[in-house]
């Protein structure tokens, strides 16, 4: 054998097992600590979801469209005033953009919706696929008793 092999032979048979043991264990902890801490911080795909409404609620471009359909999330037609997915159609540049958004979440953003009524599309001007038509924030959908922002100014009317 040649000594360096021979010298690491005779220091890992003086080494405790019980030291060894400590120490690969503290290393698979802190590796499972690691794991958990990047596991949790990942955002479910509802977050994701609710975080790309709201970029798009605060800084998309708005344009015309029209609803198109509604429906369930199961694909069958809805009849019920509160749908769970809105399919919408609105142009830009010449091309038609035919899209959907699952509205479930937002049921009463939605109440009173006509399918051949106009709305307002937010959408992302880099990706113009990327649209809304109602977030937690933000209707495009010219239904009356929409809670309005915050943000958006009201219109006061006198009485003469």
């Amino acid at each position: 054998m040649k000594p360096s092999v021979h010298k690491l032979m005779q220091t890992l048979q003086r080494i405790d097992l019980r030291v060894v043991g400590a120490i690969v264990g503290g290393l698979l902890l802190i590796g499972f600590g690691i794991w958990l801490f990047f596991r949790l911080r990942r955002p479910t795909p509802d977050e994701v979801e609710r975080r790309r409404r709201m970029h798009l609620s605060e800084k998309g471009r708005i344009t015309d469209g029209f609803i198109l359909d509604a429906r369930t999330l199961a694909g069958e037609e809805s009849i019920s005033d509160e749908p769970e997915v809105l399919v919408y159609s609105y142009r830009l540049a010449g091309v038609v953009y035919n899209c959907a958004q699952d509205v479930s979440a937002l049921a009463d953003r939605v109440r009173g919706f006509r399918l051949d009524q106009p709305v307002q599309v937010r959408y992302d001007p880099r990706n113009p696929g990327n649209s809304v038509l109602v977030s937690e924030v933000w209707s495009g959908l010219r239904t009356p008793g929409i809670i309005r922002s915050a943000a958006e100014p009201q219109s006061s009317r006198t009485s003469s």
